[in-house]
């Protein structure tokens, strides 16, 4: 690259962080490393009505638990601030003004009510070339009118005037040469009554003044490109304007349309990365994080939603990322949505990731389900026991809390169907063994003596194992049987068994 590469986030504070705001996040951050450049945060705060409070800090936290840290934001400051829009007010009036000047926007003073009647009368009204001279605005009106009604301070807004003809052209790194034939675009607002700018005209002030080199962001904002476009021309010249990138959507899991929160609460998985608190509704809208995903896994998984490197390489850490990372390689077409495989990524990463990290990251699931852990080596050992079995972090509690107290319901409708006295006699037998032995148990020692015992009440190990299994963890899962009775040692294991044959005889 031979200028220095600033790319930009810029999300409007409205509510949680979906998936697909994370991977642009992602591919801003990977392109911008890769190419040794800079990251910013940009909060669109423009438009009031729809601010959430707790939103910034939520989306602040989000890039945090994923490591996506900007060089520059409204809490890292840099050299381009405000990084909040609501901070820059001031600039975007004297842009919109220059606008006027040149011809390129006007003044309206058209009321909400005139809008709702012009829409009555009018089917798919749009406030354009066909209907601008029917409007109450510095073009229909004279002068004279105009310059009393500005006196007046009479409410207005700024809207782009959109050439009658003229066709738009751009290249998007992604999509190659795109064409727009502008007549289809209305005068879109750009400076509301209120002095905010819309986001047209504040994301084209915006990146000119941080210099950002390229925009990159979700195909749905494709339709805005030719205002943005000509914004680009009327204001700074289209040399100016960044390199653009419009990235494919992330679909729903049966492929058709945009993946959605309802899709996510319609099949049980997220679609946000962090639990979402709504102030408003006091709805929490569950992440990717509180399901149990590791960061690196969940970056994993977002980065090959619509990219790889040209291999059938999957896993990747983020210096492997950055380093594989570009962005010609980003599919045209949208990348369907797979939480199984979501899953697999994880389960990937949880098998890669230390268990003494993992005992640290795992202590507030086991905290929540009021599980006690007495010491810290031995929930290390366990977690080596079962990492293999667990797809999430929450999979744990599921798949070791037995070693920490006995199973609160064992599955004896499971043994029950091939149970018989002689099996009972060998249980009953294998625990007055268990009382009869001293030192610490080897997994190894136990099994061999489990067989030996089996053999002499004339029974199958095979037969038995299944039914040790369920009297140790309550169902049919977890990690070698002689493995459970060496963590969770003889004394429990010995209760365990008599409380199983005690529910069997019907006790």
């Amino acid at each position: 690259m031979d200028s220095k590469v600033r790319v930009r986030f810029a999300p409007s504070p409205t509510g949680g962080l979906h998936l697909g705001g994370v991977r642009t996040v992602l591919f801003n951050y990977l392109f911008a490393k890769h190419h040794g450049g800079e990251f910013i945060l940009r909060i669109e705060d423009t438009d009031q009505t729809r601010f959430v409070e707790g939103a910034e800090q939520y989306i602040i936290d989000t890039l945090n638990w994923c490591g996506l840290i900007p060089d520059e934001s409204p809490l890292h400051g840099g050299a381009y601030g405000p990084y909040r829009q609501s901070e820059r007010k001031a600039i975007y009036t004297q842009y919109a003004s220059t606008l006027i000047e040149k011809g390129f926007a006007y003044y309206a003073f058209d009321t909400p009510e005139d809008l709702e009647e012009k829409r009555k009368q009018v089917p798919n009204f749009q406030y354009n070339r066909a209907h601008r001279m029917e409007m109450k605005n510095s073009i229909s009106l004279s002068e004279s009118e105009v310059s009393e009604l500005l006196k007046k301070n009479t409410p207005h807004v700024i809207r782009i005037k959109i050439p009658d003809e003229e066709e738009v052209v751009f290249t998007d790194i992604i999509r190659g040469e795109v064409r727009f034939d502008v007549s289809t675009v209305d005068d879109k607002v750009l400076l509301k009554a209120d002095g905010m700018p819309t986001y047209h005209l504040a994301v084209v002030v915006d990146d000119y003044l941080m210099k950002i080199s390229h925009a990159f962001r979700g195909e749905e904002w494709l339709p805005s490109a030719p205002v943005h476009i000509l914004l680009w021309k009327y204001l700074f010249g289209l040399d100016k304007m960044p390199k653009w990138a419009h990235l494919p959507l992330i679909l729903k899991p049966e492929g058709s349309g945009k993946l959605s929160k309802r899709d996510g609460e319609r099949l049980g998985f997220p679609v946000f990365a962090m639990d979402w608190s709504d102030p408003s509704t006091k709805e929490t809208t569950v992440g990717f994080k509180e399901k149990g995903f590791l960061p690196e896994a969940f970056i994993n998984f977002l980065a090959m939603l619509g990219w790889n490197d040209g291999s059938d390489k999957e896993i990747f850490t983020i210096e492997e990322l950055i380093a594989a990372f570009d962005l010609e390689r980003v599919h045209k077409g949208g990348a369907k949505f797979d939480y199984e495989k979501a899953k697999w990524f994880n389960q990937e990463w949880i098998k890669k990731t230390d268990n003494t990290i993992l005992a640290e990251l795992l202590q507030p699931f086991f905290d929540q389900a009021k599980i006690e852990i007495h010491e810290r080596s031995y929930l290390i050992k366990v977690i080596g026991m079962v990492k293999d079995r667990c797809h999430l972090l929450t999979d744990f509690i599921s798949q070791s809390s037995f070693f920490f107290a006995a199973p609160t319901t064992i599955d004896t409708a499971a043994i029950l169907p091939k149970w018989e006295e002689k099996k009972h006699a060998f249980f009953a037998a294998l625990a007055q063994s268990f009382k009869e032995m001293s030192g610490k148990p080897v997994a190894a020692e136990l099994e061999a003596n489990f067989k030996t015992l089996a053999a002499s009440h004339e029974i199958k190990p095979g037969d038995l194992l299944l039914p040790l299994r369920i009297m140790l963890v309550g169902g049919k899962f977890g990690p070698g049987v002689f493995d459970i009775i060496e963590a969770i040692e003889i004394p429990d294991t010995i209760k365990r068994i008599e409380h199983s044959l005690q529910l069997l005889s019907g006790k």
